[in-house]
């Protein structure tokens, strides 16, 4: 069995990478975190331009106007954005257009973002929603919204001004947050506006456990991303800056720490690339365990090698570590990851 990327595959990674080269380079996203006060840090222009590219069609069938591409293809470009800490409701805008939910979100003209869980009457555990203010639909994959046991879970289409929400401080700049309350009185969950598909309370016959899986997988392809670029800056970092007359990357300590990086950073490479093409459930949950750590971990020690450069805001260490904090929170959680695996190991083995 071949494991390795096909020419069509380099190419398409490549083409996402010097796309973001030339459209969101260090100068756009410096520029970004600087106006990030005014909580509208998604551009509109450069989000078409990633909906011409086919990012946000990317699995949508050739059949709908998609390219008809499959998971593994999307991991690798969602990696590219995570590498340049490309902001904005990627996963969310992915899942609709590949799925036909939202019109105008696979060419990029409508941004969509989610809400993982339902809001709680209670008040307790408000659930957040990112990139509220740029957003013109919001996906509902909470269990709240069913609409009858046997059913699954389905997908709905909220309007962002059905949200009763408040802006929280966020610890990315580039993540803006609300959290939602509830939603308006007389105000239930939109079936079909500005949606293609449903019908009996399923849009497109999707599940929202398939798109929460998925949604998973490829916030693991940032965190990958985001790792991979970490161990880079502080391996070129570590080759530039002396100390005592050498690069301190001659001494042995930041030797150790960089080889951690790269270890972590190749240990989540195989784990989601695997997942991406088997779309197993425990394996994405291992996938996004790994990626976390990585992201997490590998911003950690960049911030280590870069010693008390590595604290100032004009670095980009802070961001990486910033956005890995808030990713590992999203989606699949450690906790919600390891229980997955640990009621996985419970079962019995089929022969």
């Amino acid at each position: 069995m071949d494991f390795r990327l096909t020419a069509d595959q380099e190419a398409l990674r490549r083409g996402m990478r010097e796309l973001l080269a030339a459209r969101f380079g260090r100068q756009a996203l410096r520029a970004a975190v600087d106006g990030a006060e005014q909580q509208q840090v998604v551009d509109g222009r450069l989000w078409r331009e990633l909906g011409e590219a086919g990012l946000f069609a990317l699995r949508a069938p050739q059949s709908a106007g998609g390219v008809g591409l499959g998971l593994p293809e999307a991991v690798l470009l969602f990696e590219e954005a995570g590498r340049a800490l490309l902001p904005g409701p990627l996963v969310a805008s992915h899942l609709a257009g590949g799925a036909g939910l939202v019109a105008g979100a696979a060419d990029g003209s409508v941004v969509v973002t989610a809400l993982e869980e339902e809001p709680r009457p209670d008040g307790g555990a408000a659930p957040l929603v990112e990139h509220l203010a740029a957003a013109g639909a919001v996906l509902a994959l909470g269990e709240g919204y069913g609409t009858g046991a046997g059913e699954g879970c389905p997908v709905r289409v909220l309007v962002p001004g059905q949200l009763v929400a408040e802006p929280m401080r966020s610890v990315d700049p580039l993540s803006p947050l609300h959290r939602v309350r509830g939603l308006l009185p007389g105000q239930p969950p939109d079936d079909g506006g500005g949606t293609t598909g449903g019908g009996g309370g399923r849009l497109g016959g999707v599940s929202a456990e398939v798109l929460r899986g998925e949604a998973a997988l490829l916030t693991a392809a940032l965190q990958l991303g985001s790792a991979c670029r970490t161990l880079e800056l502080a391996v070129g970092y570590a080759r530039e800056r002396e100390q005592f007359g050498r690069p301190i990357g001659a001494f042995q300590a930041v030797q150790h720490l960089c080889a951690e990086m790269l270890v972590r950073s190749e240990t989540a490479r195989s784990v989601v690339y695997a997942a991406a093409v088997t779309a197993d459930d425990e394996e994405i949950s291992a996938a996004k365990l790994l990626a976390d750590t990585a992201a997490v971990g590998n911003a950690r020690d960049c911030l280590q090698v870069h010693g008390g450069m590595g604290f100032t805001w004009e670095a980009d260490v802070h961001l990486h570590l910033k956005r890995a904090w808030l990713r590992a929170e999203q989606w699949r959680t450690a906790v919600a990851g390891e229980e997955r695996l640990a009621s996985a190991l419970l079962q019995p083995i089929c022969r």
